[in-house]
């Protein structure tokens, strides 16, 4: 069945008609780079993986077969600290870690670790920056997205208490879970927080922004049309 936001998507990108997505789909350029990255012999963390909403709830088949990262690779391991992860079905094994604690995973374990829409909830990015780097192997990625803690969802985000998250995602993304909604902090997401807690003379940083098609937008015509025009007047800095 067609969800009303697709034929919202289809009158700014007709290109939605073959495929299933736009040209400016963020989740295709994020997870075309990590594939571009793995090789049969690694073993992967999804780190904050959830439930794997996008590989259950989503409708595009070619975004769901390029964010399936198990069977790509050697072992694909999905933590999280909520207690959904547990009914992920892209990966090998399931763990439930604590926000407080060290990551139960030896040093070396990972090849890569892939990190989707995480590091905005990161209250600790002092920790959680530490064990990522002890749980990755020499040479390994660990291959991040987050909103710019600077663009205009992110700042009205910060305005809004986030027990009030939840009612307002039922209003702008009307397909969205309550499951799916955790509380945003807002340290680890923006590039100078990013050179800080993964310095240069321990990583080489690849960070770069991309503008993706707007994901809040009431399924509304006109917010929509809104959104684009904000997108493209809003500064490089904010993006």
């Amino acid at each position: 069945m067609t969800k009303p936001s697709d034929t919202i998507m289809t009158i700014w990108f007709p290109e939605v008609g073959a495929g299933g997505f736009t040209s400016r789909d963020g989740t295709i350029e994020f997870y075309s780079r990590i594939n571009a990255l793995l090789m049969p012999s690694m073993t992967v963390l999804d780190f904050g993986g959830g439930r794997g909403a996008t590989l259950t709830d989503g409708d595009c088949n070619y975004k769901k077969k390029l964010m399936t990262l198990k069977g790509k690779v050697r072992k694909v391991i999905a933590c999280d600290v909520d207690e959904a992860v547990l009914q992920n079905p892209g990966a090998d094994e399931l763990v439930v870690i604590r926000a407080d604690e060290l990551l139960p995973f030896a040093d070396g374990t990972f090849d890569l670790i892939v990190s989707d829409f995480v590091f905005e909830h990161i209250a600790d990015p002092a920790l959680v920056s530490k064990e990522l780097q002890r749980i990755l192997k020499p040479g390994g990625w660990i291959c991040a997205r987050t909103p710019n803690k600077y663009c205009l969802i992110s700042l009205v985000t910060r305005l809004i208490h986030n027990s009030k998250h939840m009612g307002i995602l039922r209003r702008v993304q009307p397909e969205r879970q309550s499951i799916d909604v955790f509380p945003t902090v807002f340290k680890l997401n923006d590039k100078r927080a990013i050179t800080t807690w993964f310095p240069p003379d321990a990583f080489d940083n690849f960070t770069y922004r991309y503008e993706a098609e707007p994901s809040y937008f009431f399924n509304s015509r006109a917010v929509f049309a809104l959104m684009l025009l904000i997108n493209w007047l809003t500064p490089l800095v904010m993006k």
